[in-house]
């Protein structure tokens, strides 16, 4: 048997009496022991600690819904263990997707990225607007309106006498035929 087991057992009895406080330090201390494992199981699997957290949370919001499912005649460590273990799953699945994906970069590489001398932005702008020139008038005015000059759908639309959900059609025809476009010159 757990060590755990009989405090975490009469917390989560307690709140089946309305003993809120009782609940709380259940939770403490549930949430404590989690991050301790789950933080140890994400560095196992070479994936960060950083969204740990995120994990524990998940596993708690779990266990608070599902605390009334719980069959007080049988040992609540298992239950405990079991909907932690799915979560941590879950989330591990979650995160190798979204790391396969994800370039990390310095604090001094980011800053980088945001920073251009004046004519790189000339060379940029004329970049986008090469690009941009392929789109039929219709399309053209939409990139320009909501993607380089920041206008809103709403007051795009308005501008460009249409509705907001005919610009986004056309926005995302737009943005679609310009991927396949920048795919095609970089020989894709």
């Amino acid at each position: 048997m757990s060590m755990h087991e009989i405090p975490w057992r009469e917390g989560l009895l307690a709140e089946r009496r309305g003993d809120a406080m009782a609940y709380e330090a259940f939770l403490r201390d549930f949430a404590a022991s989690m991050r301790r494992i789950v933080a140890m199981r994400l560095r196992r699997l070479r994936l960060t600690a950083d969204e740990a957290e995120d994990v524990v949370q998940e596993v708690l919001i779990a266990v608070h819904a599902r605390r009334a499912e719980w069959d007080a005649g049988r040992p609540l460590v298992p239950w405990l263990n079991a909907i932690a273990r799915y979560k941590t799953i879950d989330a591990v699945r979650r995160l190798r997707r979204q790391a396969r994906g994800r370039v990390d970069l310095s604090e001094e590489e980011w800053s980088a990225i945001f920073v251009a001398e004046e004519s790189g932005r000339e060379h940029h702008a004329m970049d986008v607007e090469s690009l941009i020139v392929v789109l039929p008038p219709g399309q053209q005015a939409a990139v320009r309106a909501v993607a380089i000059e920041g206008a809103s759908h709403r007051e795009a639309a308005d501008r460009l006498g249409t509705t907001e959900g005919a610009l986004r059609v056309t926005l995302h025809r737009s943005l679609k035929r310009l991927m396949a476009a920048v795919r095609q010159g970089d020989g894709q």
